[in-house]
């Protein structure tokens, strides 16, 4: 037992930092790891090497610091991901941070693949994600939200999300991504949230990415799934909802599948 009170801000919270980094053949080239954040290379038969990262504390609540870094060096082709969902947890004081930052070099092909983020009730989320690539480099990358644990029933009635995504070509900004989400959100319309438990966005940011338009809205659907595409200067950008998170991830497939030609990383599971 303990010999005195202690107050929430005393409560230990997480601080973790993982970064991988592969140069020329594909060969490691910086592999850190602190606290909860961990990353894995495990062997992999497809054409590209795949970067798994993982929150060994396995989630986020207020005050948790956690930071994943993923670099493609040039002409490196690579695949991250993480081990599974992350979670959100109720907070009871401060805001949970999770800072992403990818870089891809001269000819490189980066694939920012998560899976879903679930948000508790109560929780309180600060992401940002920065993709700083070259000029002709060529960037996958998807988030998905799941709106509270559907097997328990929860429905969120409060909940704090700052989610930034930003990707810059030779340090010019070229998509820019900023999401607040809140119990006002969560009440609003058709325009905002609608209803839907899960929703996710998907982005190709490569040379003439604009030219997979066609292909990725022949793939959207299915009818529980309400989704759409656009295209522009390098850009393939999907948005999707629905109203669970098990419709939404084979949708996604659908989409990743035609964007990048490749099946997902084996973590996955849908």
């Amino acid at each position: 037992m303990f010999d005195a009170p202690h107050s929430l801000s005393s409560l230990q919270r997480t601080r973790g930092r993982a970064h991988v980094g592969l140069t020329a053949g594909e060969r490691i080239s910086r592999l850190e790891q602190q606290g909860s954040a961990k990353v894995f290379l495990p062997r992999s038969h497809g054409p590209w090497p795949e970067a798994v990262f993982l929150n060994t504390s396995g989630g986020l609540t207020g005050g948790d610091r956690l930071e994943y870094v993923a670099e493609a060096e040039a002409g490196v082709r690579l695949v991250a991901t993480t081990q599974t969902a992350e979670r959100a947890y109720a907070s009871t004081t401060g805001t949970a941070a999770l800072d992403v930052r990818l870089r891809a070099g001269a000819g490189a092909r980066l694939d920012w693949l998560p899976q879903e983020t679930i948000l508790f009730d109560r929780s309180d989320l600060a992401r940002r994600t920065e993709a700083e690539l070259a000029t002709d480099a060529h960037l996958v990358m998807c988030e998905t939200i799941v709106l509270g644990r559907a097997a328990m029933g929860e429905v969120l009635e409060r909940v704090a999300l700052s989610d930034w995504r930003e990707v810059r070509r030779a340090g010019a900004p070229v998509l820019v991504e900023p999401l607040r989400l809140s119990a006002e959100t969560l009440a609003g319309g058709a325009a905002l949230i609608g209803g839907a438990r899960a929703f996710a966005t998907v982005a190709m940011v490569a040379p003439g990415g604009e030219d997979a338009l066609a292909a990725v809205r022949a793939a959207l659907g299915p009818q529980e799934v309400e989704a759409a595409a656009s295209a522009w200067d390098g850009k393939c950008v999907v948005r999707m909802r629905a109203g669970a998170a098990l419709p939404l991830k084979r949708a996604l497939a659908a989409v990743l599948d035609v964007m990048r030609g490749r099946a997902l990383p084996r973590v996955w599971q849908i």
